[in-house]
């Protein structure tokens, strides 16, 4: 028997709902969206996205709702916490359609299958929990999907679906991801039962499309036609990658097995076991959506772990029938490798907890403490509480669940929603403690002299440049830049000989900084002054 809707629901609900609060923006992509996130509500220029006060040509959809939640929220979570939590939306949403697309593709009851399987995707996982525009992106195609999946039954609702998520999806992150649902589309007129009505629809449903994302375009160009210029060359520069296309695509096939696992295994299975029915709608689809996807991804958007994203939803749909057709032996092995699994990372999870707070065992313990110099862990009742509770929740479940085609999808689901809130609830401290630049900020922000005129920066990544200004409004230029040239002060990341600037005479070093763990020069923050500043202080 499939799960009851509220076990399911309840279950995925606890798994995009962990881990999105309670840490400080990380570096990377997480602290990138936050701080332009920060700069829109501060500034309130919703239309034109920025970053710590220079232009960040962008889609902005994922934006605007993280500034509606963090807005709505304010009163209750910081802005990076409630930033997270349109990810969560945008989470659920995803799931909600692939499971309304698996309904439309293999019936009733072995969709609950395609959610379990998205979301208990490995390279999903830490996505789905960060403050990530891709999964609105992600959203569209699963709705995108479900359109088209129901193109012959309800066609007005389906076309409609389809030119919406495409629009929508042009404005979560541009043109390049959502190309590959042209070409998807086109196949499934070419599959349907009444191909003119279809094709007509379908063109028509590009007006909705155009609607939503030409509302923002002509904004755009009637306010700012300089930052539209620069989001249309960074959309057409994306268009072509610097990696060779076939690197990427050999990359990204190498990726995919721990990437996408279970659903990448599961559907080489469907492959075999339907393989005398490829030709039938239910496989034929996601087969030409995931090659068309892949070759897309490989050409445009190259092999890393945020656009590969986009290849799991064809996966999942193609590995659902997978799953029912398992043979008892096979499915018996995955669901005693899934309970092994995660019983024993759950183990491993309490034993590194135990270690950090209590110092024992005595060699793991100074491991921790040397791979984050300086963390001091403290025992919280509430998270132990928590993660005690999930613990035994898991072991219930291990215990009383009944055997069905499912079960192993269920309890490989529900092991990584326990390993993940273990690590959120015991560990999220000691990771947090790494990861923040809200000391290095703060460090930063006290060896400022009084007056100066402007900061100029080498090298700082858009990340870091985010935290600084989201933890002490400290902003900076762009070194090369005329205004840089002139500046008092010059941060740099790295090596000061990468800087350059750091080399010629009239510098000298204030400061230098970093995270616990950045003990090399080249991983860590110099700030310069110069003696002789070139531009009256402010």
């Amino acid at each position: 028997m499939p799960p009851s809707g509220w076990s399911l629901a309840i279950l995925l609900a606890l798994y995009i709902f962990t881990g999105l609060v309670g840490h400080d923006p990380w570096k990377n992509e997480d602290a990138v969206t936050i701080g332009v996130v920060h700069t829109m509500v501060t500034n309130g220029d919703w239309l034109t996205p920025a970053l710590a006060g220079r232009p960040y040509p962008d889609a902005p959809l994922y934006y605007w709702v993280a500034a509606v939640s963090s807005s709505l929220l304010s009163w209750l979570l910081p802005v990076h916490d409630a930033v997270r939590l349109a990810s969560g939306v945008f989470t659920l949403l995803a799931l909600a359609f692939i499971l309304l697309a698996a309904r439309e593709l293999h019936g009733r009851e072995q969709a609950p299958a395609a959610p379990l399987l998205l979301a208990g995707s490995i390279g999903f996982l830490f996505h789905a929990h960060e403050a990530q525009p891709m999964l609105a992106t992600l959203t569209a195609h699963t709705a995108a999907y479900w359109g088209l999946t129901q193109l012959d039954r309800r066609p007005l609702r389906g076309a409609s679906c389809f030119g919406s998520a495409i629009g929508l999806g042009f404005l979560a992150n541009g043109l390049a991801a959502m190309l590959p649902l042209l070409p998807v589309a086109a196949f499934v007129v070419w599959r349907s039962q009444n191909r003119q009505r279809s094709a007509l629809l379908l063109l028509a449903s590009l007006l909705l499309t155009g609607v939503l994302a030409g509302g923002w375009l002509l904004a755009l160009l009637v306010t700012a036609p300089t930052y539209l210029a620069a989001f249309w060359q960074g959309e057409l520069l994306q268009l072509g990658s610097t990696t060779p296309p076939l690197v990427s695509l050999q990359r990204l096939l190498l990726m995919l097995p721990w990437y996408a696992w279970p659903a990448f295994p599961l559907a080489g299975w469907t492959l075999w076991a339907k393989r005398r029915q490829l030709a039938m709608n239910a496989q034929a689809l996601p087969i030409f959506a995931f090659v068309v996807t892949l070759l897309v991804v490989s050409i445009c958007l190259g092999a890393r772990s945020v656009p590969a994203l986009l290849l799991l939803p064809p996966l999942v749909l193609l590995a659902v029938p997978g799953v029912d057709s398992l043979r008892r032996g096979a499915a018996n092995a995955f669901d005693w490798f899934g309970m092994i699994t995660f019983s024993l990372l759950a183990l491993l999870a309490w034993i590194g907890w135990y270690a950090m707070v209590f110092g024992w065992p005595e060699r793991l313990a100074r491991q921790a403490v040397r791979l984050e110099p300086g963390f001091v862990g403290h025992f919280s009742l509430p998270a132990s509480a928590l993660a005690l509770l999930g613990t035994l929740v898991w072991c219930w479940l291990i215990v009383t669940s009944q055997r069905s085609p499912i079960r192993g999808i269920m309890h490989w689901m529900a092991g990584l929603t326990l390993f993940w809130l273990l690590i959120t609830a015991l560990w999220m401290p000691w990771i947090d403690y790494g990861k923040t630049y809200r000391e290095v900020s703060a460090a930063l922000a006290r060896a400022l002299p009084e007056k100066y005129n402007c900061i100029a920066s080498v090298n700082v990544a858009d990340s870091i440049l985010a935290s600084l200004d989201y933890f002490d409004g400290i902003r900076t230029v762009a070194g090369k830049s005329a205004e840089g040239r002139n500046c008092s002060l010059l941060l740099i990341h790295g090596s000061p000989k990468d800087g350059g600037v750091a080399a010629s005479s009239g510098w000298r070093k204030i400061w230098d900084g970093g995270r616990p763990a950045e003990r090399r020069e080249s991983d860590r923050l110099h700030l310069y002054r110069r003696d002789k500043a070139r531009s009256p202080a402010r």
